[in-house]
């Protein structure tokens, strides 16, 4: 058992190291302008988990396509991954992503803007070197997950000024800012081995609940982290008025003066000395514990849809992620 969990480790590790290898590439260093080419290489140059990539050369190895094969389409999704972050942190307004300074901080907000941009426009490219894909289906597919994902996060902006957000319209929030670029990096993947009809679709439900887990694990997190790699300040989605899973789970079951006082700290933006006491309302109330409920029920839907796809190395290194992203503390 030991030697298998480190096979499929070492697998997945090969994989990063394939995407890690191949990012900084993507733009020469003599490239000019520099103002433009500077900070895409230090966005490119940022350290990352590349789940996003890996998951989609999984995916084709369920399938007997070499990852190697389908590398031009993971680095595709990594490279529009980094550029959604980039313009998310304008939006957030965040000072720091991944222990580095964002990219407004460093340059400006309008260098920011365009270094997303040229990186969006680079994932298409990307998807332009595959070999023998099937361009229209893949491009339908990209252009669909663009479609949902900005709409997901023009929800997440919205919620910010609306005070009652039910815990169901926040999973629709997710399915498309968090679970649409997962459930593309596994439909496409399998799309580019040959997957059937069927499998296609389960690999869009494995996406689904790996995304809506991710990004309530993300949440319980903000508040919970302890690990330096967290790279965000404890709190910061109450900060930036965000409507996340543990708080909305919480004032679900709120009595109404619980309710006013989180209510009237939304409106006017939580001040960070009462981060602090926001946690220990919550944990009170059961927001944590239901959110740490909601990861594990979501991840066993995901195993659930892992279960009924092929069977091989590949589907050891997809059930060895969901077991890592279910430990992780960063």
């Amino acid at each position: 058992m030991e030697q298998a969990r480190r096979a499929v480790s070492t697998h997945v590790a090969e994989l990063r190291q394939m995407v890690e290898a191949a990012l900084p590439q993507l733009v020469d260093e003599l490239r000019e302008p520099a103002e433009l080419y500077a900070p895409v290489r230090y966005v490119l140059s940022s350290s990352g988990k590349r789940m996003r990539p890996v998951l989609l050369m999984l995916a084709a190895e369920l399938y007997g396509r070499p990852a190697a094969t389908v590398l031009p389409a993971a680095l595709a999704v990594e490279v529009f991954h980094a550029f959604t972050l980039v313009h998310d942190d304008i939006m957030d307004h965040a000072a720091a992503r991944r222990g580095r300074p964002t990219v407004h901080v460093r340059w400006d907000e309008a260098t920011a803007l365009l270094c997303g941009d040229y990186l969006m426009g680079l994932s298409y490219a990307l998807l332009g070197q595959l070999e023998g894909a099937p361009l229209s289906r893949v491009l339908a597919l990209y252009h669909r997950m663009v479609e949902r994902l900005c709409e997901g996060q023009a929800l997440d902006k919205a919620f910010e000024t609306r005070s009652h957000i039910s815990v169901a319209e926040y999973l629709q929030m997710v399915d498309g800012k968090t679970s649409a670029l997962l459930e593309l990096c596994l439909q496409l993947g399998g799309l580019l081995g040959g997957a059937s009809a069927n499998d296609l679709a389960t690999l869009e439900q494995l996406g689904r609940n790996l995304g809506r887990a991710f990004q309530i694990q993300d949440d319980l997190l903000d508040l919970t982290a302890t690990s330096d790699q967290w790279g965000k300040p404890i709190g910061a989605d109450l900060l930036e008025g965000k409507k996340t899973f543990p708080l909305l789970a919480a004032l679900e079951q709120a009595e109404a003066a619980e309710q006013a006082w989180f209510y009237e700290r939304l409106q006017r933006r939580f001040r960070p000395e009462e981060i602090p006491e926001a946690r220990q309302r919550l944990e009170r109330l059961g927001g944590l514990e239901a959110a740490r409920r909601a990861v594990a029920a979501y991840l066993d839907e995901a195993r659930a849809a892992l279960a009924q796809l092929p069977n091989g190395l590949a589907a050891e290194a997809l059930a060895w992620v969901l077991e890592v992203l279910e430990q992780r503390s960063h």
